[in-house]
């Protein structure tokens, strides 16, 4: 059987699937296992907390820290709280299968959904605060193994409630709403999508603007440590790492498990029926149990580089996983498709083994995260040879850093592109032309990569962690000796772990948004089909050589640069303002540099919280707006190839700015170790400004790419329907639908003109130069 109409292939209506009995079973199963990972998570919290705090003094700094990212998420929080708010509205007034309960049901699960995103990141951000000081001062006390396994251990809580709570949502959806759960779960992951975009963006605006400030004025003006005591940007620079890599990221690999589980739901009961329902959720449980497995083991040999424990214990995890996924396929799933529950009637005699394909997308998913962390570790660890040629560069000045990082950057993007691409290929071919089944399976590759998902967040909340204990004992100077080369160490292994991530996440995102991407056109389908419109036209579903799609997909590009244009000006805004302040303070307060004077911290930490929860509007408008004025004004054709343009573009941009700015951070750490010269030498000066350049690349604009295609991925499967319904049939008003797309159109221009407006730096310590400027 072969066929390109989502809807013909499924009967030319929405299956309705009888989740009863054996599959309830089951999916009650995985609630509890989604128990036992948050349970797990609280254990390892226990764990973390129990080991000792050091000094007093390193005590005093952890605390700052603590208190510097708890108000900024706070305020945050409070900030994004007026759009959780009125996103609730306007998801109860859009259209929606299954009646008034379905619509109320997606607009409280997208407060669920944002509530876990928050959460996640928030409580991640707390054990971190926490963890930081104890991993110093185990390298002090105890030694490399300790300190490693606390910061471990500290990433495997995050893991655990991401799994977790993302399960438990899931699950607790289908056992709800039965055949409408998928409607309902569109809320849960716009929800946690839109949450994680937002503090991904503020977050990485906070974080980077202290870093790139910090290192300015101190490493490069100064000539002194990066986490110099001296320098007012330690503190707000140690708070960023928290805000942004570890209460961002946390939220954004949330959102990337539950968009994904999202996707498989919806095209799994199209596809498969009941259990299509059913065994996305069963994969990524089994994720759950190898995750807490894979954390239990990351321990070091003796003498082995922590990235090698890492990687040991990932690719370990992740075959046990494909085992068990395995077995869980042949022990569920049936061999044919007149065998499944509940199957579509159009698929019930397709001769494909349903059994067969799951098991094979499910594997793909695996291998390609594996495939992702040994492509990613290749071009962003210190090992390897392309962050070895960038420290080369640096006998030769910053411009050439600067040039080779660019070149690791645009390399990388295009071998990881490829590789991505192969295996959303490779399950859609496992469909046979049957473009539900195809679609199913590459939501099913998605599935696989989230048994991974636990050990990767560990992994991710390592780096920071790693990262604030070399600067809380830089600071406190209670660490020296080999307590500080393994924070060095581990620092460095920290940097390549949280570049990895970035590139699973990506990895995720390109994924779902396929995924959802196959899930738009089934929502264009069935709405048409509601309209009365039973030949799908050239005015609706455009054939994608028609010149307004082609518009539509040079729309969507567009915005991905938009976006990171936005995302790293802003970074540049706040550090400048940065700059200004910390320059102030070496200039006004005496005794900075001799030690005698104490910098005021609380400064640098207020114009960063500021100046990110300013920043983060533009781009979280842009995202939600840009659909709705291509959907409304131009069509569902052009909207879809606007999809199109985001996803390639979006792959492309995220990859670049990730592996570039990863690049340019260890091969700064390189130059530190020794290497071409040292600390303090003309190369080390060289990898600072490309280290600079990165910060906002890496930690900024290319990890809230990834919630940016998937939010935008949902707010056209949200809005799908309302496009119809103007645009054909009995509620068709041209009028209407052309106001809604100026309107949104006059959203976004109002924000990029007040955001271009701002000045370059804002701050009482500004020269009058610049504040007349």
């Amino acid at each position: 059987m072969s066929g390109h109409i989502f809807a013909a292939e499924t009967g030319g209506e929405a299956a309705t699937v009888d989740l009863s009995g054996g599959n309830l079973s089951f999916v009650i199963v995985v609630f509890a296992i989604a128990v036992v990972a948050l349970v797990m998570g609280m254990m390892f919290r226990r764990q973390v907390l129990a080991a000792g705090e050091g000094t007093t003094n390193m005590q005093r700094i952890g605390q700052a820290v603590q208190e510097g990212a708890a108000a900024f998420l706070g305020r945050q929080f409070r900030t994004l709280g007026i759009f959780a708010v009125a996103a609730f509205v306007l998801l109860f007034l859009l259209p929606a299968h299954g009646g008034l309960d379905v619509k109320i049901g997606r607009s409280i699960f997208f407060l669920v959904g944002a509530g876990f995103s928050a959460a996640i990141g928030y409580f991640g951000m707390s054990l971190a605060v926490k963890a930081n000081v104890r991993v110093a001062a185990a390298a002090r006390d105890e030694g490399r193994d300790p300190a490693m396994r606390i910061a471990f251990r500290t990433g495997g809580v995050v893991g655990m409630a991401t799994v977790g709570l993302g399960l438990l949502g899931a699950a607790l959806v289908v056992l709800i709403y039965r055949n409408d759960a998928p409607t309902v779960l569109e809320g849960f992951g716009f929800g946690a999508a839109l949450l994680a975009m937002f503090m991904r963006v503020g977050g990485g605006i906070f974080t980077k603007a202290a870093d790139v400030g910090a290192d300015l004025v101190g490493k490069v003006e100064n000539n002194i440590p990066e986490d110099d005591p001296r320098n007012a940007a330690t503190i707000a620079d140690n708070v960023g790492d928290n805000v942004g890599d570890c209460a961002g990221m946390a939220a954004d690999l949330f959102e990337s498990y539950a968009v994904t589980l999202v996707a498989a739901l919806i095209l799994g009961k199209a596809a498969f029926g009941a259990e299509g329902l059913v065994f996305p959720l069963i994969v990524p449980a089994i994720g759950a149990l190898t995750a807490i497995l894979g954390v239990y083991i990351t321990k070091p040999r003796p003498g082995e580089n922590g990235l090698k424990t890492i990687n040991r214990s990932f690719y370990i995890s992740a075959a046990v996983s494909a085992v068990l996924s395995t077995i869980a396929a042949f022990a569920y799933l049936p061999a044919t498709f007149a065998e499944l529950t509940s199957v579509p009637a159009a698929l019930a005699d397709y001769d494909g083994n349903p059994r067969m394909i799951a098991i094979i997308a499910v594997l793909i998913g695996i291998v390609l995260a594996a495939i992702i962390l040994s492509l990613t570790g290749y071009y962003t660890g210190t090992d390897h040879r392309p962050v070895k040629d960038v420290g080369k560069t640096s006998l030769t000045g910053a411009a050439t850093v600067i040039l080779s990082g660019l070149s690791v950057g645009f390399e990388s993007a295009v071998f990881t592109a490829l590789v991505i691409g192969a295996a959303v290929y490779g399950a859609f071919l496992l469909g046979s032309g049957v473009v539900a089944i195809s679609l199913f399976a590459v939501a099913l590759a998605g599935c696989g990569l989230l048994t991974t998902v636990g050990v990767i967040v560990a992994m991710d909340t390592f780096g920071p962690v790693s990262d604030n204990a070399q600067g809380i004992a830089e600071m406190s100077g209670d660490v020296d000796g080999e307590g500080a080369q393994i924070l060095t160490e581990l620092d460095a292994v920290g940097n390549t772990t949280k570049a990895i991530t970035k590139g699973i996440a990506i990895a995720t995102a390109v994924l779902a948004a396929t995924a959802l991407f196959g899930s738009y056109t089934g929502a264009i389908t069935e709405a048409l089909r509601e309209a009365g419109v039973t030949q799908v036209g050239d005015s609706f579903l455009t054939a994608v050589y028609s010149p307004n799609v082609l518009v539509g997909l040079l729309i969507g590009a567009s915005v991905v640069f938009l976006f990171s244009g936005l995302a790293i000006n802003a970074v540049g805004r706040a550090a400048g303002a940065v700059v200004f302040e910390v320059r102030r303070q070496f200039k006004e307060i005496p005794g900075i540099m001799e030690g005698t004077g104490r910098p005021e911290y609380g400064r640098v930490v207020d114009i960063c919280t500021r100046d990110s929860l300013r920043e983060l509007a533009t781009p979280g408008l842009l995202a939600i707006f840009a659909p709705i004025a291509v959907g409304f004004g131009l069509g569902v054709g052009p909207l879809a190839g606007y999809l199109a343009g985001a996803i390639g573009t979006g792959t492309l941009m995220a990859i670049f700015l990730a592996n570039a700015g990863g690049a340019w951070d260890n091969a700064k750490k390189l130059v530190e170790d020794g290497h071409h010269g040292g600390k303090g030498s003309p190369s080390h000066e060289a990898t600072i400004i490309g280290d600079t350049v990165g910060d906002p690349f890496k930690d900024t604009a290319g990890p809230a790419i990834n919630p940016l295609i998937k939010v935008m991925n949902l707010v056209s499967l949200l809005i799908a329907a309302a496009i119809v319904q103007l645009s054909a049939g009995e509620g068709e008003n041209t009028v209407l639908r052309v106001a809604i797309a100026l309107a949104a159109a006059g959203v976004i221009a109002v924000a990029v003109y007040v955001s271009k407006r701002r000045p370059v730096a804002i701050g009482a310590s500004e020269p009058a130069e610049v504040k007349a400027a």
